[in-house]
């Protein structure tokens, strides 16, 4: 399949759980991450094209908040090397301003 992202992912060097905000059920963890979009190693496959509202957990090191929310939409999601783990990736849809801030502040300080 062509590569159709515009902006280049990095790989995600911390690890940063991330929680379904309606359901509260861990989705899994940012193992790539981009200005755009996220993928996350998940333990299910997720059905595309579905909206989340995704809750990144976060640390004092990293900001003042508890938290961030952002809603964001499935792309695909495959299959990992290891078994029962897959790929998922997501496109972010909706977030807010303060939020996008402390979103690409991580990813300039733990992308590679």
């Amino acid at each position: 399949m062509p590569e159709r992202r515009t902006t280049p992912r990095k790989k995600f060097s911390y690890y940063m759980r991330v929680v379904d905000d309606d359901t509260q059920e861990t989705l899994g963890h940012m193992v790539e991450v981009s200005e755009q979009g996220v993928q996350l190693d998940t333990m299910a496959a997720l059905p595309i094209n579905k909206d989340y509202y995704l809750r990144v957990e976060l640390t004092p090191e990293l900001a003042d908040l508890p938290f961030i929310v952002f809603l964001a939409r499935t792309k695909w999601s495959n299959v990992g090397n290891i078994p029962n783990l897959f790929h998922t990736g997501f496109q972010i849809i909706e977030i807010l301003p303060e939020d996008r801030d402390v979103f690409l502040s991580i990813v300039k300080k733990y992308s590679s």
